[in-house]
């Protein structure tokens, strides 16, 4: 019985990162042998084994045979026969496809210590087409070591764009896909995700909404928009440079849906888009996300008109505005929503005057306003005899009176237009 550490812990170690989680197979060993040894099974369709004392994962060496369509449609066959090298060529990528022994010896049979040196993320074998969601594995690995160089190699690229062509990622679970879409929300460049997708056709087969979105920033931005920052690879690079926050990442790709009916809607200062709120919920509902995240998405993606022209709102939109994304009772989403504004989601030039930044202005002043609004004690209503339902009526028309008020000495100080 042989033991060696595998995967992401052999290159992240020799890419210099820290290592969180270590993975071990064994050569050699049957399922009885381990148990002997006090290592408890996890593994229900193959064997996996958790350490007495170190609780890490150790996995009897294995191989796989293609048997049905998709990310499930396999036969795992494990045995004391099976040598470490054909268990590494089951693997993804050749990085991920290096092991080590407890002498600290590498073993390398598909030159991934090469591939991590030239920065390439390549395929192990022909294999690799078999599972479809290696399709979104090899895009985040791409986000998540972009800052080192990495890029996909034009081979694994081909391979994925044909893959896509047979239509194998129509096999893939949901739950897989924001599995995957989720840890790459969470790297330093998740738009390199959206991108690798976007390059071997996939987007368009896994997202199709957010397809559309790229599709006609693409097509109109030269043309129409001129100085307007729409692009969603631009604008999501941006924000996750200032936050680690996945619904504000996430939400700033559905934001962009208003920019496909831009023309018909172009001077709207509706309160709220049902036609892009309910294009980002339908898209969140299909693949389970997380209710924070989805609500959060929807309400952005509902209200970025309204946000483009909130310089122009009346006191009562305002209000409205407020009460929709429940910022009383969850006052954190205004502090989310000043932060994907002042990044320029919102961003174009309404001034003749260059040194004029509506972003800037808008954050200040969203938050002013609602400070403003927040300042109205609920118990000074009470105090007047004004009990039940109609103390939020109250409280409606006294925060709409004070912002009236403050507008009134204040708007042009906070617009500096000239």
């Amino acid at each position: 019985m042989k033991v060696y550490l595998v995967g992401g812990a052999v290159r992240d170690s020799l890419l210099g990162l820290s290592i969180k989680d270590k993975d071990w197979v064994v050569v050699g060993a049957t399922p009885s042998i381990l148990l002997k040894k006090k290592y408890q099974q996890v593994g229900k369709n193959f064997p996996v084994f958790l350490h007495p004392t170190s609780n890490e994962e150790y996995a009897l060496a294995r191989v796989e045979k293609k048997k049905g369509i998709g990310h499930t449609g396999f036969n795992t066959i494990f045995s004391p026969n099976i040598s470490l090298e054909q268990d590494l060529k089951r693997r993804d990528l050749t990085i991920n496809a290096i092991a080590q022994d407890i002498n600290g010896n590498f073993i390398d049979p598909f030159n991934g210590i090469k591939d991590l040196k030239n920065r390439l993320l390549k395929h192990v074998s022909s294999s690799f087409s078999e599972d479809p969601l290696r399709i979104l594995r090899v895009a985040r690995f791409a986000a998540n070591f972009s800052h080192l160089g990495f890029v996909i190699s034009k081979d694994t690229m081909k391979i994925m764009s044909l893959m896509v062509k047979n239509k194998e990622l129509m096999y893939l679970s949901k739950e897989r896909v924001w599995n995957e879409t989720e840890k790459a929300l969470k790297t330093n460049n998740p738009h390199i995700f959206f991108k690798v997708l976007k390059e071997c056709d996939a987007l368009y087969i896994i997202f199709p909404e957010i397809d559309k979105v790229i599709n006609f920033n693409h097509f109109y931005s030269n043309i129409i928009f001129k100085n307007y920052s729409s692009n969603l690879f631009i604008i999501l690079a941006k924000i996750s440079k200032n936050t680690s926050d996945i619904s504000i990442r996430f939400s700033s790709i559905f934001s962009l849906l208003n920019n496909i009916i831009f023309f018909k809607d172009s001077l709207s200062h509706q309160e709220f888009d049902y036609c892009s709120a309910m294009l980002t919920k339908k898209m969140c509902e299909r693949f389970k996300v997380p209710k924070y995240i989805q609500d959060f998405s929807t309400l952005i993606s509902g209200f970025f008109l309204f946000l483009r022209n909130f310089h122009l709102q009346t006191e009562k939109k305002i209000i409205y505005f407020f009460n929709r994304m429940d910022v009383w009772r969850k006052p954190d989403r205004i502090k989310k929503l000043i932060m994907l504004i002042e990044q320029g989601f919102v961003s174009f030039n309404l001034s003749k005057n260059s040194n004029f930044n509506y972003c800037i202005f808008l954050s200040k002043y969203l938050k002013k306003i609602f400070n403003i609004s927040l300042d109205i004690s609920v118990q000074s209503i009470i105090k007047k005899g004004i009990l039940g339902s109609k103390i939020s009526i109250e409280l409606e028309k006294l925060r709409i009176s004070k912002i009236k008020k403050w507008k009134k000495k204040n708007f042009k100080k906070y617009f500096l237009l000239k």
